[in-house]
């Protein structure tokens, strides 16, 4: 009983989070902190690296829920992507869409070295084609969620 009683206050935190990430203002003002993570680490700025730091963490739960009625596409694609995760999908692999997130992360990580090595042109680079990777995954994921709500 006790087991079934964690279960569902936990389903109830994450449902809750997930809620709440699916506004808008939280996915798009998440899509800035990786460029601004580059930027913190080309300027040497710990201010801003912790800010950025603690910007993702808090992010997901800053914004308040969303109208229940939105239908705004990064509220879609918050929950395309909790719906893919729920059917056991994963977010990484070498199956379409997962290889996009599964290149995205080494570009990421190249990005973040190419702003601490000071090479700006090579660290822009690096973001420009590790978020575009990033969207191209979730506009694929929408895609997908899309079809089958409307079955």
């Amino acid at each position: 009983m006790e087991r079934e009683a964690e279960r569902s206050t936990r389903g109830r935190l994450e449902d809750a989070f997930w809620e709440r990430h699916s506004n808008p203002k939280s996915g798009w003002s998440r899509t800035l902190l990786g460029p601004l993570l580059v930027v913190a680490l080309y300027r040497r700025d710990r201010r801003l690296f912790a800010l950025v730091v603690l910007a993702t963490v808090l992010n997901p739960i800053a914004f308040g829920r969303p109208d229940p009625d939105a239908d705004g596409w990064m509220t879609r694609a918050v929950r395309a992507e909790r719906w893919w995760l729920d059917e056991g999908n994963g977010a990484f692999g070498l199956g379409w869409p997962n290889v996009l997130n599964a290149l995205n992360v080494p570009l990421f990580g190249y990005a973040l070295y190419a702003a601490y090595a000071r090479k700006p042109i090579r660290a822009a680079v690096g973001i420009a084609l590790s978020t575009g990777l990033k969207l191209g995954w979730v506009a694929s994921v929408v895609r997908r969620y899309d079809r089958s709500t409307r079955e």
